[in-house]
């Protein structure tokens, strides 16, 4: 299932191909959550899968926090990251999907790592004081995207990764002739990322876009 905008179902073959493959269980994912529907189109594509899982393990993430579970694609990248002793906390308002994603994170060996919480994501990510968080997952609601990085930067240790899905919107936000709802929160979210001092960020152009931004 092609998950680039940007490339043909050619190259993003390639692009698959010359990377870390999926596990069994992550491709059985993959079948479940494409028997959903059209909804399936949620789901983290298997390239970014293998950059959130890289990206965990380079910056030597302990904790970290997802806004937006679904059926488990990225929890699942970020938790095959962390060390046996390391904590995901996954926000998201579906015990539906999530119930998906919790056969997943069992069956990988991985779930004693993901404490999911089941509810509005600002209020649970106002609750994480105990200790810093070195990576955050944000791929939820996208008028919630301003609020929840003003929620997770003061959360961030120095040096620690916010990264944001879906940033390009199917290049909808560079066309000036789109104005709908969510592409205008995206335009904002964008902005308001780019003038904030408290983090580097660039837009990386894989999948739907993905900003990555360390906190200074």
């Amino acid at each position: 299932m092609g998950r680039s905008f940007a490339l043909d179902d050619a190259v993003h073959g390639y692009v698959v191909a010359h990377s870390t493959p999926l596990d069994d269980v992550q491709h059985e994912l993959i079948d479940t959550t494409a028997a959903l529907g059209a909804v399936a189109g949620m789901q983290t594509g298997p390239d970014q899968v293998v950059l959130l899982t890289l990206l965990t393990r380079a910056i030597g993430a302990r904790r970290a926090v997802e806004v937006g579970t679904f059926t488990g694609a990225s929890s699942l990248a970020i938790a095959k990251g962390l060390p046996a002793d390391g904590r995901l906390v996954c926000c998201d308002v579906s015990e539906e999907w999530t119930a998906i994603a919790r056969d997943a994170w069992q069956k990988a060996g991985v779930a004693d790592r993901i404490d999911l919480r089941i509810g509005p994501a600002t209020e649970t990510l106002r609750s994480l004081t105990d200790e810093p968080v070195d990576l955050a997952y944000v791929d939820a609601n996208k008028d919630g995207y301003i609020d929840y990085f003003e929620a997770i930067v003061p959360l961030l240790r120095p040096r620690g990764l916010l990264l944001a899905d879906n940033t390009l919107w199917s290049g909808r936000v560079a066309d000036d002739s789109v104005d709908d709802d969510n592409t205008r929160a995206i335009r904002a979210f964008n902005d308001h990322v780019v003038a904030d001092e408290r983090v580097d960020a660039v837009m990386v152009s894989i999948g739907d876009g993905l900003t990555v931004c360390v906190k200074n």
